[in-house]
């Protein structure tokens, strides 16, 4: 039993579409959704290019998870908490 890691681009409602997909695939035992992170975990028998084959071919954008991809996450989670910005106005004539 092998665990494949992907990202997908997902709002709320696609969630529901995602495992819809992947519940047409035989051997796939378990889907975990990370939403704010928009990482899903699946696990089962099913091969890793099917079960990407089939999240595409549920329109849904999707690709491997790459530990890049958490360093984006946690970049964007440092710069989200400091998004108060002031502008000054400078006169110089």
């Amino acid at each position: 039993m092998q665990s494949v890691e992907l990202k997908v681009e997902m709002v709320g409602i696609h969630e529901k579409r995602l495992r819809k997909c992947l519940s047409k695939l035989k051997g796939i035992e378990k889907v975990e959704v990370d939403g704010k992170r928009q990482k899903v975990v699946v696990t089962g028998y099913a091969h890793k290019n099917k079960i990407l084959k089939a999240v595409r071919r549920g329109g849904l954008k999707a690709d491997f998870w790459s530990p890049q991809n958490d360093l984006l996450h946690a970049y964007a989670t440092a710069t989200a908490t400091y998004t108060t910005f002031t502008f000054h106005t400078f006169n110089f004539f």
